[in-house]
C-alpha cells in the first residue's frame, strides 16, 4: 500500500482524536493533527510514531498563514479532511454577535482558507471531506437553539459542491458528510444527558474507510450519515 499524507483539522477530541487513532493504525499513513489544544493531541497520540501535531487556533486572524507555515515540509496530500465543530445552543434571539462570529469562523469560514493553503500541495487523486452536520443538511428535520451551529454547516456542504464543480477538470474529489448525532463531548455539553445511538469511535471508523476509499466513486456529494430519517 501507498504511503499516505492525511491531513486532520480538529483533531484533539470526539471524533477527530478518534479518526487520528483509526487512521494511524496503518502505520504507512502519515497522519498530520491539528486542533486548537495542542497538549491534549500530544497526550492521546504519543505513542502513535506516525503522527505529529500542531497547534492552529481557527479562530485566530491568521489562519491561513499559520497553517500554511505548518504544512510547508509536506510533499502532497492525500487526504485532507475538515473536521472542525463550534457549537452554541441558545435561543436565537439570546445569541451574541460574537458567538455567531465565532461559529461561522470555525464552521465554515475558516475551511476556505484551510483549502486555499492546502490545494497547491494536493495530489493527483487527492479526497478532500468535509464534516456537516445533519442539522445543516436540506430537507431535514431542525432543532430549535442550533441556528449559529446548522446554519454554517449548510455552508459547508454548499462549498462542497461549489469546489467539486469548480475543480471538476481534476482528479480531485470533494465530498462532504452530514453526520447525525455521536457520542463526543461536544454533543455532552449542547446537550447534557443525551445518549446518541452512535460512539466517536463508530462514527470515525466510517469516516476513515469513506475518506480512504469513496474518491474512487463519489465527487461532489454530500451524504447524510444518520441511523433516523428526517
Amino acid at each position: 500500500m501507498t504511503t499516505k499524507n492525511i491531513l486532520i483539522i480538529g483533531a484533539s477530541r470526539g471524533i477527530g482524536a478518534e479518526l487520528v487513532k483509526n487512521l494511524a493504525q496503518n502505520e504507512q499513513h502519515q497522519i498530520w493533527a491539528f486542533s486548537r489544544n495542542l497538549k491534549a493531541m500530544e497526550d492521546n497520540f504519543s505513542a502513535l510514531r506516525n503522527v505529529k501535531s500542531f497547534a492552529l487556533d481557527l479562530n485566530a486572524a491568521d489562519v491561513k498563514n499559520t497553517f500554511s507555515s505548518q504544512i510547508e515540509e509536506i510533499e502532497s496530500i492525500d487526504i485532507l479532511i475538515y473536521n472542525a465543530g463550534f457549537l452554541v445552543n441558545k435561543p436565537f434571539i439570546e445569541l451574541t454577535r460574537e458567538e455567531i462570529q465565532t461559529s461561522y469562523q470555525i464552521n465554515v469560514l475558516s475551511a476556505f482558507e484551510i483549502f486555499q493553503a492546502a490545494m497547491p500541495k494536493f495530489s493527483e487523486k487527492a479526497h478532500i471531506v468535509s464534516i456537516s452536520s445533519m442539522g445543516g443538511f436540506q430537507g431535514t428535520m431542525k432543532f430549535g437553539g442550533l441556528s449559529s451551529y446548522s446554519t454554517p454547516k449548510a455552508a459547508l456542504v454548499s462549498l462542497t459542491e461549489l469546489l467539486a464543480e469548480e475543480f471538476k477538470d481534476t482528479q480531485w474529489a470533494f465530498n462532504c458528510l452530514a453526520l447525525g448525532a455521536a457520542q463526543t463531548e461536544m454533543l455532552e455539553a449542547a446537550f447534557p444527558g443525551y445518549q446518541a445511538p452512535v460512539s466517536a469511535a463508530e462514527m470515525a471508523e466510517f469516516i476513515a474507510d469513506f475518506s480512504l476509499n469513496a474518491n474512487r466513486f463519489i465527487r461532489g456529494k454530500a451524504l447524510p450519515v444518520s441511523l433516523s430519517t428526517p
